[in-house]
């Protein structure tokens, strides 16, 4: 129950906050003499004066008060900080705490180790400004505002017992994606999941402009937040030991209401969608900080956003004002005479795993299990000869993901995310054992929402990601299924996260998490029906320009290699895996075990679908990667089979994109005498790509053969159309791709010419045929593999 605080308890916590605010200052600044035991001279300073100090107060203020509520109450939390460029406050917090030196032995919690904590922030061979994967504690990346309320919600679905606070700052609150993440309230089952306390903190600046919410009228503020649902709660004032009891007070208030809720839904009493509290928290931009520097206001000011005093070294003036700035704190009633924290300090710090620096949540891997997927003979598809029967590849994933929901239903720690497009991608057998999670109001209309479902859907890419980033970076497994033309919208987010797991690897304390995996269908050759506004291949390209020890891509050909590449990538860790495959009925090629077989190659030679007989090398290669391409080349090889039987074709598949980098480039990468067995040094190879023609030639520009290689693929030419004219329109259809043999093997050109007159007729009648019948040829519409 929230109760004023004593006179005492006051002073303890403003003493930690005290504390928190010389560390963050301390560590912008000083290179020596942490504990002032001597006057500061410009030798103490740093030679880059780098950090934010602006935000710095106001998250020392939230993770004191914190510490309090999770010590007096017993309760597991996990902060995410979304100001995370204030890196200066979490890490104070986490050595303060004792978690930082358990974790860098190094850094002890002593002078020493102050002075090494001091140095290393933001200096060469030290750690980041901003909140990063080296910050114990830290779920978030601070390099990108916008994503903080996002994962804290996907950190807190299935998580029944834990307590999940957001600071969210008022220039983040800006941002789309965090404007939408309030309505993730819609979408929390109080029942099943753990609760998510947003702390607002409006301290008014940007970098150089004030922030809107911080400048709209009180009232105004009041009526948005309580319109996304929310019970706010209002802590104003520069007051520090008045606002200390006023935090407290709300803080209480706040954990009051969500026992509350918690209660009343996990006892069944609960009929309508609760409103969570939330704090607002209204104080001044680098408070405690200079009130003035060179007759210019700061704090309080825009100025104080990143160093507050510059040119501390050369400026004399500075250094002094530097030097009363900091022992306004008071450090010798903070630290002892060793330049350990007192007693005092941490009064109420919590123990163990409590402290936010050492929870296992934020260290997601710690608490990993492995994901239960059924045996694929359950699921795969009779192949008996290839290129004959069809099937949805992704409606047949579909009941193995179905699958993995029923088995993890206890356990829950699987989750589907996607925009509106669960059913549309042809994965609605998931429906059959979970429901779409949902706790706004409901009609007799709606279908298969739920208040504990398991698949959450709403039509934002950047909330989608957001929650799954959040859901993995705890432990927990999940799939986002979206459209690939507007998966894009997560470009930023994802580059985001790659970092942070290629950072993560490098750091052994961390735990490897779960994958993030993306299924991207209803794809480029398949949005005839939409047009050019759909037709977009280039999220492949985005995800190959990152780390190669982080990034897998995927583009399995059937249903049968669809199922083997998702039975991998779910069970994979670390990674950022891509997976491309369509809904639309495709022929299936490969047997399941085949199918295995060619997924842990990558790539290989489909031995069945081409002419060379082995006494010889092929006169041409035909490559393909991706399900429209491979029918594309097999459609090609049958035509040159017909029409010209004397050529010794080779046709390669592949599946795993980075096979096509050399071995040093990636781990997945094919050596040079590897590639070039494949797909020779010095015949042609026409390879027929799903996206953009230029990614291949930019994984394979070093090869050999690289001369000898033409990339047909999408060139940005799409509109409402057939799906046999889209690859038409590309030039990646089989006439075309004839004619490309014939225009490439030597002395082809000549001696084939009426066979390349009547490929290049094929496809003008093609143009007549669907300008007056509106569906595609006969001759390709009923093709079938018969080779």
């Amino acid at each position: 129950m929230a109760k004023d605080l004593s006179k005492h308890q006051a002073a303890a916590l403003d003493a930690h906050w005290r504390a928190a605010n010389y560390l963050a200052a301390g560590q912008i600044y000083l290179l020596d003499n942490p504990l002032l035991t001597e006057p500061l001279t410009p030798e103490h300073i740093k030679p880059r004066l780098l950090g934010h100090w602006g935000t710095s107060p106001g998250l020392n203020l939230v993770h004191t008060h914190l510490n309090r509520v999770i010590r007096e109450r017993g309760i597991d939390a996990l902060c995410v900080w979304g100001p995370g460029h204030g890196g200066p406050a979490v890490l104070a917090n986490s050595w303060l705490e004792g978690t930082y030196s358990q974790t860098y032995p190094d850094v002890t919690r002593d002078a020493a180790g102050m002075g090494r904590l001091f140095k290393q922030f933001s200096f060469p061979g030290g750690v980041p400004s901003h909140v990063a994967p080296e910050t114990p504690g830290s779920i978030h990346e601070g390099g990108e505002l916008g994503y903080s309320l996002a994962h804290a919600y996907g950190a807190a679905l299935d998580n029944p017992d834990l307590l999940v606070a957001c600071v969210i700052g008022d220039g983040e609150a800006e941002t789309g994606p965090l404007a939408t993440s309030w309505h993730a309230n819609k979408f929390l089952d109080p029942v099943h999941d753990g609760a998510v306390l947003p702390v607002l903190h409006l301290n008014g600046y940007k970098i150089a402009n004030p922030t809107v919410l911080a400048r709209i009228p009180d009232a105004e503020l009041d009526e948005l937040l309580r319109g996304y649902g929310h019970e706010p709660l209002y802590v104003t004032g520069d007051q520090p030991l008045r606002v200390h009891r006023e935090l407290a007070r709300t803080m209480d208030q706040a954990l009051d209401r969500i026992a509350h809720i918690r209660r009343e839904a996990r006892a069944g009493n609960t009929k309508d969608r609760p409103r969570w509290p939330m704090i607002v928290l209204r104080t001044p931009k680098g408070w405690t900080g200079p009130g003035t520097v060179d007759d210019e206001p700061v704090e309080g000011t825009w100025r104080s956003h990143q160093v507050p005093l510059a040119n501390v070294r050369e400026n004399p003036d500075h250094l002094r004002q530097l030097e009363t700035w900091l022992r306004s704190y008071r450090p010798e009633e903070l630290f002892d005479a060793e330049g350990r924290p007192t007693e005092q300090v941490l009064s109420y710090v919590p123990e163990g795993t409590r402290r936010l620096g050492a929870t296992p949540h934020a260290n997601g891997g710690l608490l990993t299990r492995k994901l239960p997927i059924a045996p694929l003979e359950r699921f795969a598809v009779p192949v008996d000869k290839p290129g004959t029967a069809l099937h949805e590849p992704t409606r047949v994933l579909g009941d193995l993901l179905a699958q993995v929901m029923r088995d993890t239903a206890d356990r829950r720690d699987f989750r589907i995310v996607g925009p509106d497009e669960t059913a549309s991608n042809r994965l609605e057998a998931v429906y059959d054992t979970t429901g779409k999670a949902w706790q706004a109001g409901t009609l007799a209309t709606d279908e298969h929402l739920a208040h504990d479902g398991r698949v959450m859907e709403v039509l934002s890419e950047h909330l989608c990601q957001g929650w799954l980033e959040g859901y993995n970076l705890t432990g927990r497994h999940g799939l986002f299924s979206c459209y690939e033309a507007f998966v894009h919208i997560v470009d930023s987010m994802v580059n985001q996260h790659i970092k942070w797991l290629k950072t993560s690897r490098e750091l052994s304390w961390r735990a490897p998490l779960p994958s993030l995996n993306y299924l991207l269908t209803s794809h480029v050759w398949r949005q005839d029906h939409n047009g050019f506004s759909h037709q977009d291949p280039g999220f492949v390209d985005h995800v190959l320009n990152k780390s190669p020890d982080v990034v897998r891509v995927y583009l399995p050909p059937d249903t049968n290699t669809l199922l083997s590449v998702a039975e991998h990538v779910l069970h994979s860790r670390d990674y950022v895996n891509v997976v491309v495959a369509g809904k639309q009925p495709c022929f299936d090629w490969l047997s399941l075990d085949a199918a295995r077989a060619h997924c842990a190659r990558g790539a290989g030679v489909w031995e069945w679908a081409g002419t060379e007989d082995g006494s010889r090398e092929p006169d041409v290669v035909l490559a393909c990667a991706g399900d429209v391409p491979t029918q594309e080349v097999l459609a090609a090889a049958s035509l040159l089979r017909t029409h010209l039987p004397e050529l010794a074709v080779r046709v390669v598949n592949v599946v795993d994109m980075t096979r096509l980098l050399p071995k040093g480039e990636h781990p997945h990468g094919m050596p040079d005498f590897e590639y070039d067995a494949l797909f020779t040094a010095d015949k042609p190879v026409i390879f027929a790509y799903h996206g953009y023609p230029w990614l291949i030639h930019r994984l394979a520009y070093r090869r050999t053969g690289h001369a000898h290689l033409h990339v047909r693929g999408y060139k940005e030419s799409g509109t409402t159309t057939t799906p046999f004219d889209m690859v038409v329109r590309n030039d990646l259809d089989r006439y075309r791709l004839v004619m490309d043999v014939i225009d490439r093997v030597p002395g082809l050109a000549v001696r084939a010419t009426a066979v390349r007159q009547t490929m290049a007729d094929a496809r003008t009648r093609h143009h007549a045929w669907i300008r007056e019948h509106g569906t595609d040829l006969p001759e390709v519409a009923n093709w079938s593999w018969t080779g």
